[in-house]
Parts: structure tokens; C-alpha cells; sequence
């Protein structure tokens, strides 16, 4: 059995040998974490983008104010 390294629980080999070292639930809580500080925003006649960065995300609007 592998154990967790967030919270020592033994979680099934089969999920260390896909290169996981966490157990399901913190590894669900590390996702969600990480997913906190995405979003998606539509390009003007194109597709959506993953945006990371928040001043990014600010230059895309066409409608801001420029201060």
C-alpha cells in the first residue's frame, strides 16, 4: 500500500503507479484549490481561452477604462 503524503492515509497502488502521491480526497481538495484561480473568457470572434493571470484578463475587456 502507498500513503498519502498530505494526510498518511494508504491509498491503492494502482493510483501511485499513475503517478498520484495523494489519496483521493486531498487530491480532490488540491484540484479545487488550483481551479480557484482559473477562468475562461471568450476572444472576439475566436474561442475561449484559459486565462491565469488576472492583468490578463483585465486587457482583454474592450470596454475598460484606461486609469
Amino acid at each position: 500500500m502507498s500513503f498519502c503524503v498530505e494526510c498518511g492515509v494508504s491509498f491503492p497502488p494502482q493510483r501511485e503507479a499513475l503517478g498520484y502521491q495523494t489519496c483521493l480526497p486531498c487530491g480532490e481538495a488540491q484540484a479545487k484549490q488550483a481551479r480557484l484561480g482559473w477562468t475562461v473568457a471568450p476572444m472576439n470572434k475566436s474561442n475561449y481561452i484559459l486565462v491565469t493571470n488576472k492583468d490578463t484578463l483585465k486587457q482583454l475587456n474592450p470596454k475598460r477604462t484606461q486609469a
